[in-house]
């Protein structure tokens, strides 16, 4: 616990290994190999909890950002992408990973898997570990709207297949997949400007 913290990983997802190792010690004093489980302990007793509380935007302040961005020379073009993860609640990692593949005819965002990029192995998909990852998310109208202009807009660009998944539909100019890194980077960028032209800030938000 205390070797990871040195290394920089968040609370949260040093708790998330404690909790994963406390269930597998549970299964061993089950299996009466060992008397004791080690990680049965309160995290915060270690450690300070540092996380940062999401804030979610107010309706009024999603409006506001939405259109401040129509109105920007650099940020009308993130517009769509905007409304839809706005709209939807989607992870972003499930976002990056929506293809071609869409049920417009019935308005229905099929979730089943996930596009995720890491230093050392590049992209990769993951597929949701339980069957209650695996949903389905109607379309707002505004939701339908964006999704077309998005598909319209896409271009003949032919993406990678990556894990046999292809035409997804969120590129950067090079044709790859853009992932959570380009939309968290475009999102600071974004809220910092509006807050420059704005009196009333908004907080710092995440995709």
């Amino acid at each position: 616990v205390l070797r990871m913290d040195e290394s920089g990983y968040a609370y949260k997802t040093i708790n998330n290994y404690k909790c994963s190792l406390k269930a597998v010690f549970c299964t061993a004093i089950e299996e009466c190999c060992i008397r004791k489980n080690p990680f049965n302990f309160a995290l915060s007793t270690i450690l300070k909890d540092n996380s940062v509380q999401k804030i979610a935007l107010t309706a009024e302040q999603e409006e506001n950002l939405l259109t401040f961005a129509r109105s920007d020379k650099v940020y009308q073009k993130y517009v769509d992408e905007l409304i839809i993860l706005l709209g939807t609640g989607l992870r972003i990692s499930e976002f990056c990973g929506l293809t071609e593949e869409l049920d417009l005819e019935n308005r229905i965002i099929h979730v089943d898997h996930q596009l995720m990029k890491d230093t050392s192995n590049g992209y990769y998909v993951e597929v949701p570990k339980t069957k209650t990852g695996i949903r389905q998310i109607p379309m707002s109208e505004k939701v339908y709207q964006a999704f077309k202009n998005v598909i319209e807009n896409r271009g003949k660009i032919e993406s990678v297949s990556i894990s046999g998944y292809h035409n997804f539909l969120f590129l950067k100019q090079d044709g790859q997949p853009k992932v959570a890194a380009n939309y968290e980077s475009m999102l600071r960028g974004l809220v910092k400007k509006y807050n420059k032209n704005h009196d009333e800030k908004l907080p710092d938000i995440s995709p």
